[in-house]
């Protein structure tokens, strides 16, 4: 494959751009709506470069980890962070047991614009250092990873009503 699949998702949303990047940046607002359905618990958020977010995201008795270390932070416009999609409890690295051939790290740019009285996000994310089965289970998964995410900005919506 000689280019990657980038998954794009853009969306406005209504509220200044401070408070739409506050929602992403703190984690008690976060959890509440990264991972709709299920509890998300946020162990470390250590916003800058070279620090990490580290996630859990429970059901039941059962557990999904996955790691962000985050690359670049430009405060209110811009976060990139390599996601690490599958983690162990100890936040090592391994194969999602339930979709094997999921890239294990995807390059993630979220940017923040102010757009009138509204915020436009556009989150990207990209195959990092992947084997060609990982990518092509990536570029087969990107027109349905809209409904997760599209999910949690329901709640995200809700979640800025409440606070504006």
């Amino acid at each position: 494959m000689s280019e990657l699949p980038i998954y794009k998702l853009e969306r406005t949303f209504n509220g200044p751009k401070e408070l739409v990047w506050r929602a992403w940046t703190d984690p008690d607002l976060l959890h509440r709506w990264y991972g709709p359905g299920v509890e998300t618990i946020i162990h470390e958020f250590d916003l800058r470069p070279g620090g990490v977010w580290l996630n859990e995201m429970k059901w039941g008795d059962n557990s999904m980890y996955s790691k962000m270390a985050f690359q670049e932070v430009q405060e209110g416009e811009k976060m990139v962070w390599l996601h690490y999609s599958s983690t162990d409890a100890e936040w090592n690295s391994m194969a999602n047991p339930m979709m094997p051939e999921w890239p294990g790290v995807l390059l993630t740019t979220v940017t923040f614009e102010q757009v009138g009285d509204q915020t436009k996000v556009l989150l990207t994310q990209i195959p990092h250092e992947c084997s060609e089965a990982e990518i092509s289970c990536f570029a087969e998964a990107m027109s349905n990873m809209d409904k997760g995410w599209g999910s949690g900005y329901v709640i995200l919506d809700e979640i800025l009503a409440e606070l504006t």
